[in-house]
Parts: structure tokens; sequence; C-alpha cells
């Protein structure tokens, strides 16, 4: 084993700008694909973030009495598809109407706990019961109007569904392309050396000592790719953590997880293991057979 690694670091010695070709496009296409992967997984915690949020806001008439809330309360709590019910008096109304409107005493004049109403925010278990709730609130006699954001959400959910199909063309028209350049590469490298084949082939050197090199150096451009792709992915998000703190707000997406990244690392690193190993596989085969 440890001929075949010599032999194979020597392979890549002798032929430095192949390999420097073979890493940068292999580099980029990690790159690319581990970015496309925290955009996904973002965008998951942030439909999930509003999923818990209360999405769907019900508000009752002055004539209903707080009894009457609290039984229509207990109803949507009994459902299996409501993940949270909070109920906003007048009065709690008013403390959030004068909170929002702090900046501009004009609207806070005349306004009192008496003409704003009672209501309950709904969030559900999951974004695809939310017109189910809206539609069960809407058919209360007791609830004058419903508020749901459907565009907020729907759009979420669009985006959500858009850069996963995105992210798995682009990343595979990636990966294709990174093992044909390893394919080609290997393949320009064992026609340099096929009279050295030859030579050893007629010594009588086994299989695994002529294509082994070959096959390692093909997992080798993978793994250094995969280790300098995800160094550069986690330096960029390091440095743009702060600006997208300050952006999302509260929504508590940042900082990643170092056992995230560990993933996303691991899952490069085997990925390249894999573009290498069956590029070079393909490789050696096809000159072999």
């Amino acid at each position: 084993m440890s001929k075949v690694i010599k032999n194979a670091s020597k392979n890549i010695r002798r032929s430095p700008y192949q390999a420097l070709a073979a890493v940068a496009v292999l580099t980029i296409t990690f790159f690319i694909a581990q970015i496309f992967a925290l955009l996904v997984l973002g965008s998951d915690q942030v439909l999930k973030y509003f999923e818990t949020r209360p999405q769907v806001s019900a508000f009752f008439t002055d004539a209903t009495t707080i009894d009457q809330i609290n039984a229509v309360k207990s109803e949507l709590e009994l459902k299996t598809y409501v993940a949270s019910v909070k109920y906003i008096s007048k009065e709690e109304a008013l403390a959030i109407y004068r909170e929002q409107n702090q900046d501009d005493p004009l609207l806070l004049e005349m306004v009192t706990s008496d003409i704003l109403p009672a209501s309950l925010e709904v969030s559900a278990t999951k974004v695809e019961y939310l017109p189910q709730i809206k539609t069960e609130l809407e058919s209360s006699s007791l609830v004058e109007d419903v508020i749901y954001q459907q565009d907020v959400v729907e759009s979420l959910t669009r985006w959500t569904n858009n850069i996963r199909l995105a992210g798995i063309v682009l990343v595979g028209f990636l990966f294709a392309t990174s093992m044909l350049i390893v394919i080609i590469i290997v393949n320009m490298k064992i026609a340099s050396r096929r009279h050295e084949i030859a030579i050893m082939r007629l010594l009588g050197a086994d299989s695994w000592f002529i294509r082994g090199p070959f096959l390692a150096e093909g997992s080798f451009y993978g793994v250094l790719s995969g280790f300098i792709s995800w160094g550069v992915t986690y330096l960029s998000l390091l440095y743009a953590t702060p600006f997208l703190v300050e952006f999302l707000g509260d929504i508590p997406l940042l900082p990643v997880s170092p056992l995230v990244m560990l993933a996303v690392l691991a899952t490069t690193v085997f990925s390249g293991v894999f573009i290498g190993g069956i590029g070079s596989t393909i490789a050696v085969r096809r000159f072999f057979k």
C-alpha cells in the first residue's frame, strides 16, 4: 500500500498542472454544492420558523365574551395540526399597537382598548394546514375577520422548492463534469506511461501495483478538493454571519452549528472519494480492458 501511495504522489509531481486542473474543477463543484446545501438547510429552517409563528389571526366581534373565545381556543387546541393558540385581549392589543406606533404620536391619539378587537393567534404544525385553519375560523359566527399571511408562506415554500430543484440540477451537472475531467486527466496520465506500464507487465507486476496509484490519485484529488472547498465555504460563512444575523432578525438560523459543518465536511469528502475513485476506475478499466 505504501508503494501505491508513493507511486501516486510521483504521478502527481510529474504533471502538476493536470493535478491542479482536476483539484480546481472539483473544488468549484464542491463549493457550489455546499452553498446550495446550506441554502436548502437554511430555507428549511426559515420555513419551520414561520410554521411555528402565529400565521392565522382571528379577530372576534365586540359582543363575543371571554368564555366564548376560550371555547374556540380549547376547540382549536384539540386539533392535531394546530401547534399553538394564543389569546390576545383588548388591553394586550392596545399595548401591541402602541409599541408598533410609538414613533408616531398622531396614531396613538384617540385609540383605546375598547375599539380594538380581541383575537386568537394560531400557528400550525405545518404550513399546509394554515388554509384549513383559516377556513374553520371564518366559519365561526363569533369571528369578524381572519388574517392569513398566505403570500408570505406560499412564497417561502415556492422559494425553498426552487432552490432545492436548482441545486439538484446544477450540482448533478457539475458532478458529472468533474467526473469526466478526472477520467480525462487519469487517461492522459495512463497514456503517457503506457511504455512504463508495458515493462511492469513484462516483469510480472500484479494488477493492483499498476492500477492502484491511478485509483489513489483520483481519490486524492477528491479528498483534497473537499477539504479546500469546505474551508472556503466555512470562512465565507463566518465572514458573512454578522450581516446575515442582522438581515434575518429574530430567525434563529445563525451561527451554524459546528456539527452541521462537520456533517457537510464528511459528506463532501465522501463525495470526493466517490467522484475521484469512480472516475479513476472508469479510466483505468477503459485503458486496461
